[in-house]
């Protein structure tokens, strides 16, 4: 049988998770994971607690739950933020009107896992937690405007790689330069904690820059899609079906994913 394992970790992500609550909740159309940052964060308090008590019963699950000395010692990696920022992506203005909300929401985050309590613009936080974390890896967000996604759907003008210069400069850049300033102050108030901010933006950029360098091809276009340019269509998503010649066919894969810079026109 097999078990789950988090002896050397666990994961809370989820796929279209954010950091604030979404306006709409899968499955509906166009919806977000219900499973947001303030959830995740519940969930690992739960696991630090339950593990806990698990270890100390014993028996033949204890091996398989951390160490209680495990949570001051690991690396706790943040990477959340793009589906925030794409729930208001037909309006770039009002994205980044809620930016300094979206920051604030992820650093009362941070601040809960080293023990503090943070008044944030939507939720008070009054108990003193024991958490002990103190080391952070946290991603900013990639470029948006590069996806095929925004080529295909929102006409702009284009930057030196061809990606929708607006989205990625006024957009993602903008809340990059936010979560950076965030995490320059987050190391000031949290002086015991190991903050590092990840720049993801540049390592992707790159790619969608320079695709031979790096052994890709085609970066713009979407590997598992149909339809256009950039091979998307919101209507005939990866592993549905599209209608042509009258006939349905599946959306599937292309030839050779690894050379492919994009998955599905999001991913």
């Amino acid at each position: 049988m097999i078990r789950a394992n988090f002896s050397h970790g666990a994961n809370f992500a989820t796929g279209s998770s954010t950091i604030r609550l979404p306006n709409r909740i899968l499955p509906a159309p166009g919806g977000y994971s219900p499973f947001t940052l303030t959830i995740q964060y519940s969930q690992f308090l739960q696991l630090k607690n339950r593990s806990q008590l698990i270890r100390h019963r014993g028996g033949i699950f204890a091996s398989l739950m951390p160490k209680e000395e495990y949570f001051s010692k690991a690396l706790y990696t943040f990477d959340i933020a793009q589906d925030d920022l794409g729930e208001g992506i037909f309006a770039v203005q009002q994205v980044n009107a809620s930016v300094p909300d979206i920051i604030g929401s992820f650093s009362a985050n941070i601040k809960l896992s080293l023990c503090l309590t943070d008044i944030s613009s939507h939720q008070v936080f009054t108990k003193t937690l024991t958490l002990g974390a103190r080391s952070f890896w946290i991603h900013n967000t990639g470029p948006i405007g590069c996806l095929p996604l925004i080529l295909a759907t929102f006409p702009a003008q284009k930057d030196e790689a061809s990606c929708a210069k607006s989205y990625n400069e006024v957009v993602a850049q903008h809340f990059n330069h936010k979560l950076k300033e965030a995490t320059v102050q987050l190391r000031k108030n949290l002086p015991l904690a190991a903050i590092t901010y990840v720049d993801i933006y540049s390592v992707k950029y790159s790619l969608y820059k320079e695709p031979q360098k790096y052994g890709f091809e085609l970066p713009l276009v979407a590997c598992c899609g149909y339809g256009g340019k950039y091979n998307y269509n919101s209507s005939s998503g990866c592993g549905g079906t599209a209608r042509v010649n009258g006939s349905q066919i599946f959306v599937g894969s292309c030839k050779d994913p690894s050379v492919r810079v994009n998955w599905d026109g999001v991913h």
